[in-house]
């Protein structure tokens, strides 16, 4: 059984971060901010697929009448992200925002830092330090020679001792870079360092392909060592997209119950179009809710038997299908009803 890192507690709003609390999953809408009506639809439809924390950029005070409109359409706590303008995070803050993303160390004199700490403290609203690769102070790179893993965590726990001035740890830290070997060793240095709640990615992942690769070696590799309280998959693509690879990443690793969907490769004793009905099974499985492990497998002798933890499963023969449970056959169907027949099962667990 893995080892938790002991973080303390923020809230989002009513979700725990941290404190042994199940790891959430965020993503960031990403149509332009000056779009109300599809930044509410976007809201939305990340609600829809599971999304439990939503971020929003609010680049200037128009973007500020987001929050009140989102917050009607969702439930979802909104996090708002703020760069340098620390009259923005104010403002966020009386909107009624659930947490604020901002660097301390970019918004100016200690006044202004103060301001901020004091308004979020007022309101129970944690800051999340989000520290990455281009974002280094100067002296810092020069310290150290370029973003290395030992500069983003300095420039991490800068940025929190800022606010610790003035009383206020609660305080989530993300430190990522887009160079996962580097953002591995950069969380593990963070997380023997502090006992703040750490918010794990891998940044500018690249397109879906490799950006959930990317970030399933980042993130899975910090989760399964306990390390990491809230994760975001980063990619150039539809944020829903990323809430299903969030998901994904904590389903592969127990860390959520749902849905596991396993598949054999193929090969030359295949007599089925395996890949056909394993693509159908995974998209009618999307919208089931059960904690079971479903198999597809390509060869009727081997199938059930490799495939025996699993609750439900085919495997194919030449024109026919077996379905099995726990690696025991309890019907066998032509290949043409097998799927529909393998839901009906699924469908009395």
């Amino acid at each position: 059984m893995r080892e938790i890192r002991k973080s303390r507690t923020v809230y989002a709003g009513n979700v725990p971060i941290g404190g042994g609390s199940k790891v959430t999953v965020q993503s960031m809408l990403n149509v332009p901010s000056t779009d109300l009506a599809g930044s509410v639809q976007q809201a939305v439809e990340l609600e829809k697929a599971g999304c439990e924390i939503i971020r929003l950029a609010i680049p200037n005070m128009e973007a500020i009448k987001l929050i009140p409109a989102i917050k009607k359409a969702v439930s979802v706590p909104l996090v708002a992200d703020i760069h340098f303008d620390y009259r923005l995070a104010l403002e966020a803050v009386a909107a009624g925002i659930d947490k604020v993303r901002i660097n301390p160390g970019n918004i100016g004199s200690e006044d202004r830092v103060k301001a901020v700490a004091v308004a979020c403290r007022e309101k129970h609203i944690p800051i999340r330090i989000g520290v990455n690769s281009g974002s280094l102070e100067k002296e810092i790179l020069a310290k150290y020679g370029g973003p290395t893993p030992e500069a983003l965590v300095e420039s991490g726990l800068y940025h929190a001792s800022l606010l610790e001035k003035f009383d206020f740890e609660d305080i989530v830290l993300s430190i990522k870079s887009s160079s996962v070997d580097t953002t591995i060793r950069a969380y593990e240095l963070a997380a023997q360092r502090c006992d703040y709640p750490l918010h794990l990615g891998v940044t500018e992942t690249g397109t879906e392909r490799m950006g959930v690769i990317k970030s399933a070696i980042g993130i899975g590799s910090l989760l399964q060592r306990g390390i990491g309280d809230t994760i975001r998959v980063s990619l150039t693509a539809n944020p829903v997209r990323e809430v299903a690879a969030g998901f994904d990443i904590l389903k592969a690793l127990d860390l959520r119950a749902g849905v596991q969907f396993i598949s054999c490769p193929t090969c030359g004793r295949t007599r089925i179009d395996l890949i056909g009905i394993a693509n159908e099974v995974e998209r009618r499985l999307t919208a089931c809710g059960k904690n079971i492990k479903v198999a597809v497998m390509g060869c009727a002798v081997n199938g059930p038997g490799e495939a025996r933890e699993a609750d439900i499963g085919i495997a194919g023969g030449n024109g026919v299908g077996l379905i099995f449970k726990k690696g025991q056959v309890i019907r066998k169907v032509p290949e043409n009803v097998l799927v529909d027949s393998l839901m009906e099962e699924i469908e009395k667990l």
